[in-house]
């Protein structure tokens, strides 16, 4: 099964990660996550999976999540407006985005990704 990893092709971050898919011969179909960011569905997936934990979904360096004030306005926010505001801007959120058949991460830690993926 192939797993999807949202990226942004300007981000250092992403082609590490993706580079590490490669070297450990992991299938996996990249989506470019400015153009086709995740559901609110698969927000919802990956949510759950981090503990609810909606700040780890946030990509809070990026130059929307500031113009925006996101930092004042998102503890306002109900989980499920946070969700629909992300599932329509890719640039709020944190990358890259990998989500499998068993959950899913956002940014790029090796140990992470390898257990999740079941790597040596």
């Amino acid at each position: 099964m192939k797993h999807r990893v949202y990226v942004y092709s300007g981000c250092d971050t992403c082609r590490k990660a993706l580079k590490f898919l490669d070297e450990h011969r992991v299938e996996y179909d990249p989506v470019p996550i400015r153009d086709q960011p995740p559901t609110k569905k698969e927000l919802k997936s990956i949510l759950a999976a981090l503990g609810s934990e909606l700040r780890r979904l946030i990509n809070t360096s990026g130059q929307d999540y500031k113009a925006m004030n996101l930092k004042d306005k998102l503890p306002k926010l109900s989980t499920d407006e946070a969700l629909d505001l992300l599932s329509k801007n890719g640039n709020l959120v944190k990358r890259p985005f990998l989500q499998t058949t068993k959950g899913g991460v956002t940014g790029f830690k090796p140990e992470e990704w390898k257990t999740l993926l079941g790597l040596p």
